[in-house]
């Protein structure tokens, strides 16, 4: 099955969903959000349609670790989304995503209006496979 990744924005959400091994995340879509109800509503959308097997929220923590105001946001919402899924949810760390993402794009050649088009679903994305790497690896670790 499936894992849906979300990049958690005050305006916009960025998905991005595995392959069915999950073994590949790949930007999905653009949520563009006025309220916690409209993200919580375009999370709850996605995960039904893509009949994905886990949720993996990205938390935005500081460069020390520590929880700041937007990933106490972050908490806050993934308590309320738990309650409308149907699957595990999982918090991520994804620090430095964001900037990932930018030089990605910014490297690609891509214009400023396109590169805001995108930076969301890419930084799920990234995100999204910094988790399914580490599941992957799991395993082997505990040998």
């Amino acid at each position: 099955m499936r894992v849906l990744g979300v990049d958690w924005g005050e305006r916009r959400i960025g998905i991005a969903v595995s392959d069915e091994t999950q073994t590949i995340a790949s930007p999905h879509a653009v949520e563009k959000c006025r309220s916690e109800d409209d993200r919580i509503r375009a999370v709850v959308r996605h995960v039904r349609g893509l009949g994905v097997s886990r949720v993996v929220l990205g938390l935005p923590l500081s460069l020390s670790g520590d929880d700041g105001p937007t990933s106490r946001a972050v908490r806050r919402f993934g308590e309320r989304l738990v309650a409308e899924i149907d699957v595990p949810l999982v918090l991520w760390d994804e620090r430095l995503t964001t900037g990932s993402a930018q030089r990605a794009l910014i490297e690609a050649g891509l214009r400023r209006s396109r590169r805001k088009e995108l930076i969301d679903k890419v930084a799920a994305s990234m995100m999204l496979q910094s988790y399914l790497d580490s599941q992957k690896a799991a395993p082997a670790a505990e040998e």
